[in-house]
């Protein structure tokens, strides 16, 4: 006749699953939290320091590979259209050309810096009256829309958005969808304030 324990424990160290593995914070020599990790973390580098807010915002609105055929083959480049803006006020539209991607965005945002306009705003952050222009076949109307928040599309909302212009309805007068003529057409308008 067999007899069987009362009291079956299991004989597998503590930490120990059923294959033999090591599971969750139960490692040999770590007083590791879950996930592995270190109890308190690591505190800040001394080489990391507080990130500075730029003085401008910038925003990408187009960028173009664009191909020049030589005797030897294609040479290709990147064209960058940029819009940079303080949102108080201050706007520019910038181009920049360049063989990698990294220098012709930092042509654009130069070239953006160097276009800027001041605008007059009402105390409400919106335009005082009706402004339209012209740039290539690109026309734009802007209306002052009081209460309505910006009602506009392509690159005129990216331009309006960083120049901190608030309540307006603006409508894009033309067959081109060219983002640089269309920026540059809004800009325009702007400087009649």
């Amino acid at each position: 006749m067999e007899t069987t324990p009362k009291n079956t424990t299991n004989t597998a160290p503590a930490g120990n699953n059923q294959r033999g593995g090591f599971r969750g914070g139960n490692r040999p020599g770590g007083d590791r939290g879950p996930a592995g990790r270190r109890p308190g973390g690591r505190g800040p580098s001394r080489f990391s320091k507080e990130r500075v807010k730029p003085e401008y915002d910038q925003k990408m609105i187009s960028i173009r590979r664009v191909a020049r055929v030589v005797a030897g083959g294609r040479r290709f480049s990147f064209s960058v259209t940029l819009i940079a803006g303080d949102r108080k006020g201050k706007v520019g539209v910038g181009l920049g050309k360049a063989g990698d991607t990294s220098l012709a965005i930092a042509k654009a945002f130069n070239d953006a810096k160097k276009n800027m306009v001041r605008l007059s705003l009402t105390k409400t952050s919106s335009i005082a009256h009706e402004l339209d222009a012209k740039y290539g076949s690109s026309v734009v109307i802007l209306k002052p829309a009081k209460g309505r928040g910006i009602i506009a599309g392509s690159a005129v909302r990216t331009i309006l958005e960083l120049a901190g212009v608030k309540d307006v309805n603006a409508k894009i007068l033309s067959r081109s969808k060219n983002k640089l003529n269309i920026a540059r057409a809004t800009i325009n308008a702007l400087k009649q304030l």
